[in-house]
């Protein structure tokens, strides 16, 4: 079996440079069951493997052209591929989305990067390694799913996914990519907008330091192809800041800032110069916008802002973590605002930069969350701190995503009732998180258990109306403990006037066939349906304490059964009814 699905757009979107070359497609492929590979010397090259596999679809997946759901933690790939003529004399950076869940790269032999963490980037100049004509590289990927120290999100560390649990993923999962650069070059932006000042701050980073040369840098801003800012300067270290005034409108923002209802973008372009030569420019983009809590309100632009949000566990049928196009991640977007929500809750996932851009690009607002482990150990620690810093790191400049939820659910702190290690790390993960951004919100440990918290967060899968009714109608009854017999609060802390949004409930589940599989509560037909979903999210609306709620959830994974629309995004009910009761309005 083989997939006729190819990935081939810009997988970087907020950092674009025109040229560049994808190595998604047929790989060369082996199961290492046996371990033979280490000692075999395959990170050679030269032995040929026994199967094919398209990239970046994990074996596990039907779009991989494999489709075996078993355990093989340890995987190969070998593809070749040629450096264009027109890329001589510059650098070779080779790219990698994510590989789950350790990456050992080599090029013609030469090992060239190795990587921990399953869900972010990594790169490697290859330059050196690189040959005339054909290359080849090769990839050792190993996992290890029995291991529930291991941050991994909803991937099961059982052979066969079920309850809330779902297959898992081995290997590359995201695109593999070339890209030319020049010796010096703009190595990353950060990009931090003051909507109070009418200001960018834009942070250019080359590199390494121009020590040879003489590097200045051009930045133009425009907005719907209006110019509106130049400033030019000198590089005299790798990174350099500069703060620039949008004195171009006097409308109180509405017809620039950014809003899931307004989503207006500023393009970047930033243009190297060495030595009076341009030897690099990028293009980005960003909006202006600010969330804040102010006096106990969630507020975006300075506005009390209400959230609804569905939950989006981002799982695709036929290619499990990886979206078979980026068609179905806009889709996702759009099938959301047209039921009415206002943004996602991305569970337990650090999904596809090409998500955050639709976000950006259609009005979306997205919470942030790391695949969680399940228990505790100093090497837990050690593994899912590193990977969140390179998770915050590269999601920094996307005005769609608005809170961070380094933790959920005790998920890898399953003991933090009582444990003080287990308190500290997940109050670390929130100063952590503050230390390298702090223009967002951040969530300790989202749903119940919570440290220092921006935001009071509650999972409640209560499905009658009145019990809800009641439980939310006083911030007193609301505070009094989470309805799953956890506490809201551990280690001392105590409520301080955040905002409280319900940020899991319903899960109702339903689908037009008899429905067999696991819910927490359940519809027998399309107007039962209806009124039970209004059951839980009107008594929630009408709440004076709750300013946010996150729907559970957008679509059904595999076994369970409780999305909006079906796991293949068809629709359950007609999506203007639900819009209506997303809304607040009676149907």
């Amino acid at each position: 079996m083989t997939s006729s699905i190819l990935r081939t757009e810009y997988p970087r979107p907020q950092f674009v440079r025109p040229d560049w070359q994808h190595l998604n497609g047929t790989w060369e492929f082996e199961f290492d069951d046996e371990r033979a590979g280490d000692n075999g010397l395959w990170s050679s090259g030269q032995k040929a493997f026994s199967r094919q596999i398209q990239v970046p679809f994990t074996y596990q997946s039907k779009l991989s052209g494999i489709g075996e759901t078993g355990f093989h933690d340890l995987v190969w790939y070998k593809r070749s591929f040629a450096i264009p003529e027109e890329w001589a004399r510059q650098r070779i950076i080779l790219h990698f989305g994510a590989v789950d869940y350790q990456a050992t790269v080599w090029v013609n032999g030469r090992q060239t990067a190795y990587h921990e963490g399953g869900h972010t980037p990594f790169q490697a100049d290859i330059t050196s390694a690189l040959l005339d004509g054909e290359n080849t590289v090769v990839v050792r990927a190993e996992d290890f799913s029995r291991d529930v120290t291991l941050p991994r999100g909803k991937q099961y560390w059982k052979e066969d996914s079920a309850s809330i649990f779902y297959t898992r993923t081995t290997g590359i999962w995201q695109t593999v990519w070339l890209e030319p650069v020049a010796e010096l070059h703009i190595k990353k932006l950060k990009l931090t907008p003051d909507i109070d000042r009418n200001e960018i701050q834009i942070r250019t980073f080359l590199n390494h330091d121009p020590v040879c040369c003489k590097a200045e840098v051009r930045i133009d801003i425009r907005f719907k192809d209006e110019y509106l800012a130049t400033t030019s300067f000198s590089m005299d270290h790798a990174e350099e800041a500069r703060t620039i005034g949008l004195h171009d409108f006097n409308d109180h923002g509405l017809g620039r800032w950014w809003s899931p209802e307004r989503p207006n973008l500023y393009d970047v372009t930033v243009t190297l110069f060495v030595n009076g030569i341009q030897e690099d420019q990028a293009e980005s983009y960003f909006g202006m916008r600010k969330i804040a809590v102010e006096a106990g309100k969630v507020m975006l632009n300075n506005r009390v802002y209400f959230m609804r949000l569905v939950l989006d566990q981002g799982y695709f049928p036929d290619g499990i973590l990886t979206a078979p196009s980026d068609e179905a991640l806009k889709q996702d977007i759009e099938l959301a605002k047209q039921m009415g929500f206002n943004g996602a809750r991305k569970h337990q996932k650090i999904e596809d930069p090409r998500f955050l851009y639709w976000a950006d690009r259609l009005g979306y607002l997205v919470w942030g969350e790391m695949a969680n482990a399940y228990a505790y150990s100093e090497e837990y620690v050690r593994k899912v701190t590193a990977e969140w810093q390179e998770a915050v790191e590269r999601d920094y400049n996307h005005p769609s995503l608005v809170v961070w939820v380094p933790l959920n659910e005790s998920w890898g702190v399953p003991n933090i009732l009582i444990d003080k290690r287990q308190q500290r790390h997940a109050l670390a993960m929130y100063y952590l998180t503050k230390s390298l951004d702090d223009s967002r919100l951040v969530i300790s440990n989202d749903g119940w258990e919570q440290m220092t918290t921006d935001l009071v967060t509650i999972h409640d899968y209560e499905w009658r109306r009145e019990e809800l009714t009641e439980r939310y109608s006083s911030l007193e009854r609301t505070l009094e403990g989470d309805p799953h017999l956890r506490e809201l609060f551990v280690g001392g802390t105590a409520y301080a006037g955040q905002p409280v949004l319900v940020t899991e409930f319903g899960g109702i589940a339903y689908k037009k066939s008899d429905w067999e599989g696991w819910g927490y509560s359940g519809a027998d037909n399309d107007e039962d349906f209806l009124v039970k979903l209004a059951g839980v999210i009107e008594p929630l609306l009408q709440s004076p304490h709750v300013q946010g709620i996150c729907y559970t959830q957008l679509t059904d994974v595999e076994q369970e059964i409780n999305g909006l629309l079906t796991y293949d995004r068809a629709y359950k009910v007609p999506l203007d009814k639900i819009r209506q009761i997303v809304a607040g309005k009676v149907i």
